[in-house]
């Protein structure tokens, strides 16, 4: 049994340990972009990793977040991405986390202006952030939110969202589907994609840069088998591919009926594009990690399981010129 401290006595060990494991997982999880060298270009700039919970989650004591919570392993910030544009000093979001706050400082920190924000669907992960837009937080002016129909339509219609609106923090601007809108030097084209779409249209994005190299981003989706089009022929066209990972197999969630919340398991992605070449493998990079999802320890079979079979992991800060 742990024993009181005393007025004048010292700090039973556990106590230290304790306090300096809360002091570490501080530390760590206020490096969330170790770039030393940002991009002289137009880029995209990965913001974050994590489904849309982050890492660690909320009530998980197993011991995938408890490595995080000690100190051990350091977290990850929800998946998101930056399109900055060096020049003029701009910068686009590509979904509004959670974890908003810290995603904001750092392009503020190196002297960006945001200047619109993409969503791709209304999952917690991908729009929660918006509420710091609010006259609570920011009190942001206009600022353009560009979303599909629906998810324009349940921002309007839904509170506290559609007081965003109606206070004009945020500038609703419509997309479509295969459609392209331009954001400063970048060109988007939403993709419709297969979720569970209880509340807006799901989408993917594919984007272009002034030098002719393109990406495409797709976080989330069911299953690639369920998608009206061949995700193979979607990765030929680009030259960096951010795919949904969220969870590395079916083992994740015991007890968890699993086809409630389908996304195509990293070794069903991996099995599909085997037979692909090196170079289109060497494209994929997954992204938006379940807290269950053993990638996120960089030291684990699983991780080194998919960079051996030739494919890579998304880490924060990471970029690619456009």
């Amino acid at each position: 049994m742990a024993r009181k401290g005393r007025a004048g006595s010292s700090p039973a060990p556990g106590t230290i340990l304790s306090f300096m494991a809360a002091l570490l997982f501080l530390l760590l999880s206020g490096v969330i972009f170790p770039v030393r060298d940002w991009p002289a270009e137009p880029a995209i700039l990965v913001m974050g990793t994590a489904q849309d919970a982050g890492f660690p989650q909320a009530g998980c004591t197993r011991a995938c977040c408890e490595k995080v919570w000690t100190g051990q392993l350091q977290g990850a910030h929800v998946a998101c991405l930056a399109l900055v544009d060096p020049s003029s000093r701009r910068a686009w979001l590509i979904d509004a986390t959670p974890d908003f706050p810290q995603q904001y400082h750092a392009l503020q920190a190196n002297g960006y202006r945001l200047e619109g924000i993409v969503l791709t669907h209304a999952h917690i992960g991908h729009y929660t952030g918006l509420m710091h837009m609010g006259r609570e937080v920011m009190g942001a002016s206009n600022l353009p939110v560009y979303a599909m129909p629906r998810m324009r339509r349940f921002l309007s219609e839904n509170g506290p969202w559609s007081l965003l609106v109606e206070l004009q923090n945020i500038r609703l601007l419509p997309i479509a589907h295969n459609e392209r809108f331009r954001l400063g030097p970048f060109e988007l084209t939403p993709l419709l994609v297969p979720h569970r779409d209880e509340f807006s249209e799901t989408i993917g994005l594919l984007i272009s840069g002034p030098r002719g190299r393109k990406a495409c981003y797709i976080p989330d989706i069911d299953k690639w088998s369920k998608w009206g089009q061949r995700v193979e022929a979607v990765i030929e066209e680009v030259d960096v591919a951010l795919l949904d990972g969220t969870f590395y197999d079916g083992t994740e969630l015991p007890g968890r009926d699993m086809r409630e919340i389908p996304h195509p398991f990293i070794v069903e992605s991996m099995e599909r594009f085997d037979r692909r070449s090196t170079a289109f493998r060497q494209k994929i990079h997954f992204i938006h990690f379940n807290h269950t999802n053993p990638v996120l320890d960089p030291d684990s079979d699983a991780s080194h399981t998919v960079r051996a079979r030739g494919y890579h992991l998304a880490k924060a800060g990471q970029w690619w010129t456009l």
